[in-house]
């Protein structure tokens, strides 16, 4: 009892634990947009004033003039031009860079007022002059900087060298950005390229006026049509709802594990009253004989439920609460400064908690439950078990095949899908009903399986090992719920190691037949590549060319006149030597003709277009063009799938230079026989900037597989806990079958049995049931696996692998767990007095 309560503590600590943690971020930077926006905001009509990291490098400016417009506007008492980037990197004396590594942003901005509503100043001074700047402390305390360092503030319009003056701390907590400021003249010529402009102005109200008014007077004064504004609930809630969507992906990611610990806890539970209840049928036939009816065997059983689901909630509360603490604790040493003074624990939380355990517990145990009021009292008087219903046995097994052949069906038809959206339907389809099916059937399967398994793995423990196989036939349903438990766990493990290997043998396969450059250059956190780190690298020796990858946001119109949004990819000629694609009609290189473009061959079927037709081309930041098909690129591939190419010359006449994006990538080639001095050369060169990672193809499918591996892990250890109750289910199986074995235990052990003997039976069970549950989930998920390759092949994956070493591992990973669940089930049968057991009923 103690154990299912523990399996029960440990999924509602899980939702718990989510649903504080996830409160607590959003608290967290509802308290940070709550005091940094102020009365009213002006940015400009196109971006959000510095929120997102542009494709040009700077944000959207607006001119100093309409500071002054907006202080005309009645209500106001007070406007400050402000100044913010988040295209900027900045590194220390050792050119490390000094921004986050959990995705925040690094921000470069003007000290003004407004800054003074969530940080002050804690040591030194405020930036006065080009040469000094000023740090925020969370960042200062991380990389250990102090006053009087220098820095380097690398942004589009060249690098910034300034020493610190000043160090300002949060009143509220920062979540993890890095943050640095400059007086505002530096500001507005290093980060936006020129005097007099701002990325936006804060406005303060006057006493008694409200946000809504006070913006309808700024918007009458500057006009309404021409810039964007905001009042702090406004601007506070646009910021919520940005970040509010990726905590709700991580919540529901999250409660989505938290879910199968909680269905591999239903067959603890449902195995432990099953057994319970088999123990105690002779006190149950005695209960019905003085007079008990079957519904109040079925109500004791139940409030027994009942109250260890309440139990176990109640104690997984208080754990939810204490394992936010601890994620915030790992996002603190992750760079992520969450403050336990904003823990938030809605009313909801504990509810959810305590309603979701006592739910699953008491289902879990109403069939045994129910099994035990069915109990006549003559049989439970004269039996020492439950007898076995044959005819439901026949049932399971009928219904067993039929839900896996539903679910083999799903399989096969996502397999032969010709199109993702309805093969992703059969895949899920296929998933669900093979798992409920192997679940239905494992008492079927466990007969022959087991029995296989034991040929190999107990037969050459003679009769210490014939004995284990016989306990654990002894009760197939018993045994199949049990490794039930593991095959869910193990399932999800083995579909996903496939997906992911599969996805890095693909794209592996891919880079190999089409990517002829020998270096890429790009940013993790997809910052575009500023121009002196071009120009770096097109100084550096041996390289035959360096090609610039740019994407260009139009609305393109085909021949026929439909007309989508879209992107196209902008390059020089060299792209061609760089990316070899596979040709539908013309040839790749007349694409980057004067006027010419090409198309990709799903965009040509769709609107029927061919070489020589005429696209209309409206670019965003430009004028339009008409530009002619030369060339149609086929989609078969995954690398540049669905791009349309044209050079970087033609758009130049269409884009002015000042709205031109810059490359998020970098191409090169080497000289020939030039690999490695070219290779040393682009690292020298572009080592100045850190922010840029330099790869050949070695090193970029190591990344991929790295990145790979790292998601994998991540969802391995959220599966950890499904896979440590499935742990305790089997420890829990094999210490009632101890007890319900007592008179067994102290025959064998009269008859000669040694206590090394009896556990070595005892754990060499626990490993045939460990491993039964590891070769259906394994086989369960190499099935699923190879499913969703099918269907990821039509976007481009076509490569299969089993990861056989991740495979085999897991496997033999499963008898170590066997190993481990029997330790104190089998030393507890061990210290049985032998007399004692001989006379237990």
């Amino acid at each position: 009892m103690a154990l299912s309560a523990v399996a029960v503590l440990l999924s509602v600590a899980f939702v718990c634990g989510t649903l504080v943690f996830t409160d607590t971020m959003n608290t967290t930077f509802d308290k940070l947009f709550a005091v940094t926006n102020s009365d009213v905001t002006v940015t400009p009509k196109a971006a959000g004033g510095g929120e997102d990291i542009p494709d040009r490098g700077k944000p959207e400016v607006l001119a100093a003039s309409v500071v002054e417009q907006v202080k005309k506007a009645e209500g106001v008492k007070g406007a400050e031009g402000g100044v913010v980037s988040m295209s900027v990197t900045v590194v220390n004396a050792k050119n490390e860079n000094l921004g986050s590594t959990t995705g925040a942003p690094t921000i470069a901005g003007n000290w003004n007022d407004n800054e003074l509503k969530s940080m002050k100043i804690t040591s030194g001074q405020a930036p006065r002059g080009p040469t000094e700047m000023m740090v925020d402390a969370d960042t200062a305390e991380k990389h250990h900087l102090k006053l009087g360092d220098e820095l380097r503030t690398i942004a589009v319009t060249g690098d910034i060298r300034a020493r610190i003056s000043g160090i300002a701390t949060f009143t509220v907590t920062n979540p993890g950005a890095a943050i640095v400021y400059f007086d505002t003249a530096t500001a507005q010529e290093k980060l936006l390229g020129g005097p007099g402009l701002f990325t936006h102005v804060n406005v303060t109200a006057k006493d008694g006026v409200s946000d809504e008014q006070l913006k309808q007077n700024v918007a009458a004064a500057v006009g309404a049509d021409r810039y964007k504004l905001q009042t702090a609930k406004e601007a506070a809630d646009a910021n919520r709802k940005s970040v509010g969507s990726f905590l709700n992906v991580m919540k529901y990611v999250m409660l989505g594990f938290a879910g199968i610990a909680f269905l591999v806890g239903i067959f603890l539970i449902f195995n432990t009253f099953s057994m319970l209840v088999a123990q105690r049928t002779r006190e149950i036939g005695l209960m019905r004989a003085i007079g008990a009816d079957s519904g109040q065997v079925l109500k004791s059983v139940v409030v027994e439920a009942l109250l260890l689901g309440f139990v176990g909630s109640l104690l997984g509360v208080g754990a939810g609460v204490g394992l936010a603490v601890g994620l915030m604790k790992l996002m603190g040493q992750m760079g992520m400064h969450l403050s336990t003074d904003d823990l938030t624990v809605a009313w909801t939380t504990p509810v959810v908690g305590l309603v979701l355990g006592i739910i699953v517990t008491v289902v879990s145990a109403f069939i045994p439950a129910r099994r035990a009021g069915k109990v006549s009292p003559m049989a439970a008087l004269r039996d020492a078990g439950t007898p076995g219903d044959k005819k439901a046995g026949r049932i399971r097994a009928v219904l067993g095949l039929v839900l896996t052949g539903i679910g083999g069906a799903g399989l096969f038809l996502a397999a032969a899908a010709d199109k993702a959206a309805p093969g992703s339907l059969w895949l899920a389809m296929g998933v669900l009903f093979t798992l409920i099916g192997f679940i239905v059937i494992g008492p079927l399967l466990a007969g022959g399986v087991v029995r296989l398994l034991s040929g190999v793995v107990l037969r050459p423990f003679g009769s210490v090992g014939r004995l284990a196989e016989r306990n654990a036939l002894r009760n197939p349903r018993r045994t199949g719920a049990t490794a039930a438990a593991l095959m869910i766990g193990l399932a999800l493990v083995a579909c996903l190691s496939v997906v992911g290997s599969s996805m890095v043998a693909s794209a592996t396969d891919e880079l190999d037949k089409s990517v002829g450059a020998d270096y890429m250059v790009q940013s993790q956190a997809q910052q575009p590549v500023v121009p002196q780190a071009e120009q770096a690298l097109r100084a550096a020796k041996d390289l035959d060319h360096v090609t610039a990858y740019r994407l260009v946001k139009a609305k393109i119109t085909a021949p026929g006149g439909s007309a989508e949004d879209g992107e196209l990819s902008v390059n020089d000629p060299t792209y061609v030597q760089d990316v070899r694609r596979k040709m539908v009609a013309g040839e790749h290189a007349a694409a980057y003709g004067s006027g010419a473009m090409s198309v990709g061959s799903i965009y040509a079927d769709k609107h029927h277009v061919k070489v020589g037709d005429e696209m209309t081309v409206a670019f965003a930041e430009g004028k339009s063009a008409k530009l002619k098909v030369a060339a149609i690129t086929s989609d078969e591939g995954n690398i540049d799938k669905g791009a349309m190419y044209v050079s970087t010359a033609t758009v130049q006449q269409y884009v002015p230079a000042d709205r031109m994006p810059l490359p998020f990538m970098l191409l090169a080639k080497a000289a020939d026989g030039k690999a490695d001095s070219a290779y040393a050369a682009v690292k020298a060169a572009l080592a100045e900037y850190p922010q840029y990672q330099v790869r050949n193809q070695t090193d970029y499918k190591k990344n991929l597989q790295d990145q790979v591996g790292q998601l994998l892990n991540m969802v391995y250890g959220l599966l950890a806990l499904a896979i440590i109750v499935a742990v305790l289910g089997v420890v829990n199986t094999l210490a009632l079958s101890v007890v319900e074995r007592t008179r067994e235990i102290g025959l064998m052990r009269a008859i000669g049995l040694s206590r090394r003997q009896l556990r070595r039976m005892i754990r060499l069970e626990s490993v045939v049931i460990a491993l039964f549950g590891a070769l259906l989930g394994l086989g369960l998920g190499m099935g699923w696996g190879a499913t969703a390759q099918q269907l990821l092949a039509l976007q481009g994956l076509k490569v299969l692998e089993i990861p056989w070493p991740t495979i085999i591992g897991v496997f033999a990973g499963s008898a170590f767990v066997g190993l481990f669940a029997a330790l104190v089930p089998a030393f507890r049968a061990g210290r049985m007095n032998v007399l004692n057991a001989i006379a237990s009923e």
